[in-house]
Formats: structure tokens, sequence, C-alpha cells
């Protein structure tokens, strides 16, 4: 899979290496999570793109546009929490087989583009859109005034088709990346799991941290996640990949670290139940994990006192044991 930050067709310039002559079949959106209604999307946009012979292509933003919009207008709490990291996206979006993704910074310029204007340079000139798959909600364009209905006329006018995918329901419930949060931010990984069609995870390089694990008597390795308002949050059961052959079970800690730091920064901090002999006591670090979370135990605490904490993480860790030794 091939990604692209940006293009500068956006600007006016040449887009031949991302989009062939042939052009391309294009579905766009966040892809927060990449959940199982946006897998059955991508496996429609990889089909549509076989038939007609041309690449498939993700057309995404970062920052998320209601991020941007929260912070540009002053009320950074309105922003939506978010499911996963650009790395994670893109390693899911490549696990559904799409060949090319583009990645469009959100920002002034992009947000106030007209449906015309967007259409015209984004997938006109940038795409080549041969193809165009949304969802049946669907908006684009400055003040979100573009819908499907204008996007299908344009279309005709212009020579590429366009569909569109209705919901994607489970049980009965319509699948989105709000339902994944809500389930996420009510600690049901098991609810999360069936919408996303996978354990909830978060990947990363594993970083030094402050070696307080330690001294405690339980080693972690850490993670950043690199937005200050993730999904989940609180302390889980979890698996490592990565590390060893099989994965390994773990205790987790995904939060600001309250007793103490609570810096507004959001860290992943994993105690392996069973840590591998072969990898000594720092050769983990620099190593690119993936830290399935399993079970909620319960949210983020603040302890009074470093004693305090080791007697609860100590807990945890039983806990932890115990929910992997059920039948």
């Amino acid at each position: 899979m091939q990604v692209f930050r940006g293009f500068h067709s956006l600007a006016g310039g040449p887009a031949s290496r991302l989009a062939p002559a042939g052009g391309l079949a294009v579905t766009i959106g966040n892809f927060d999570g990449v959940h199982r209604g946006h897998q059955a999307m991508l496996a429609l946009l990889n089909n549509e793109a076989r038939h007609r012979g041309v690449p498939s292509c993700v057309l995404t933003f970062e920052p998320h546009p209601r991020d941007w919009f929260a912070h540009r207008s002053g009320k950074p709490e309105l922003a939506p929490a978010r499911i996963s990291t650009l790395r994670d996206k893109l390693s899911e979006l490549e696990r559904c087989g799409v060949d090319r993704v583009v990645v469009l910074r959100f920002d002034e310029h992009l947000a106030g583009l007209s449906p015309d204007d967007f259409i015209g340079r984004v997938l006109v000139q940038g795409l080549r859109a041969r193809y165009v798959l949304v969802g049946d909600d669907f908006r684009f364009g400055a003040r979100r005034a573009g819908d499907y209905a204008m996007l299908d006329a344009a279309g005709e006018a212009r020579g590429f088709d366009v569909a569109r995918m209705l919901s994607y329901e489970v049980h009965g419930l319509r699948v989105s990346s709000s339902a994944v949060r809500d389930a996420l931010a009510a600690g049901d990984m098991t609810r999360a799991a069936a919408l996303l069609g996978r354990p909830y995870a978060i990947s990363g390089h594993v970083v030094h941290g402050r070696k307080l694990g330690r001294t405690l008597g339980f080693r972690t390795l850490n993670l950043r996640f690199p937005h200050d308002k993730p999904a989940a949050m609180g302390i889980f059961v979890v698996r490592v990949h990565g590390l060893a052959d099989q994965p390994l079970p773990g205790v987790a800690s995904l939060g600001v670290r309250p007793t103490v730091e609570d810096a507004g920064r959001v860290l992943l901090e994993v105690h392996c139940l069973d840590w591998p002999a072969a990898l000594g006591s720092d050769g983990a670090y620099g190593r690119r994990v993936s830290v399935s979370l399993l079970h909620k135990l319960h949210d983020e605490r603040k302890y009074d006192s470093l004693d305090a904490l080791q007697a609860a993480i100590a807990q945890d860790t039983a806990d932890a044991q115990a929910w992997f030794a059920r039948p």
C-alpha cells in the first residue's frame, strides 16, 4: 500500500504518480477505528477497482475535521475522542487490501473549499476519480453544503461513477465510529470488538519512561498515545503482540497517570505477567508492539502515596491473572 501525504494538484500541480491516467476508485472518510462498516465499504471499493482495472484509494484527513473545528472555535472539549492513531489506521487500511491512501491535512484552506471546488480540485484534478464510493450520511465542502445528490450530479457531468453504501448493522445496531467510541467509553470491550471485528488494540514503539515501575516491582512497557483524548481510558487486561512468538498476557494503564504525573500526556503502560527472559531488562526499547485491550478492570484512580499505588498494581495484576485463568 502506498501512502501519500497530500498531493500537489490541490494547488494546481501534477499528480501522475498518485493517480494514473486511468484514474482511481476512491472512497472518502475519517475511518477512525476502521470498524466493520468501514471494512465492508473497503471490500466493495476494492471489488469495483478491480472491475475497472484501476487502483483503490482512500482519501482521509488529519487532524480529524471535528477536532480541527473544535480547537479553532476554542472549545477543544467538543473534539471527538480518538479511537486509533494514524499509524494504526493506516495498518488496518493496508490489512483491508487498499492500494493507496491519501492523507490530506485538514486546515483553513481545505475547510473553506466549496463543494464544487472540492469536487473539481480534489476528486477530479487531484485524484482523477473514476469511481467514488461514499456512506449514506456523507457531506462535504464548506459548511458541509455538499451531499450525495450534488456529488452524483457532478459525477454524471464530469465522467465519474458515484455510489452510496447504506449503513452496516450488527445484530440490528448500526456500526459507526460513534458506536465504537461509546462502547470504549463504557469499558465494554466485548461490544467494541464486535463492532470492530477484532479486539481493540493500540500499537507503537516502546519508549523510555521514568523507570518508576521497576522501583515499584512491576516493570512496564511505555507507549505514547499521540492524542490527548483517547476513546478508552483506565486499567485493562491485555495481550501484547510483538515481543515473543506468542502474545503475552498483561495488565495495562491507559491514561495520564494521575498519581505520579497527570501532565495531560496520554501513556499506555503495560506490565507483562510473563516477561521473556531472552529480552533481558532493556530488550524491548524501540520495538514496535501491539497491545490488545481485552477487558476493563476499572477507571484510572489517584492514590495518596506510592505505597498505595504499588498495592493497587499488585491487585490489578492478580485480577488480570484471574481473568486469564477463567475457563
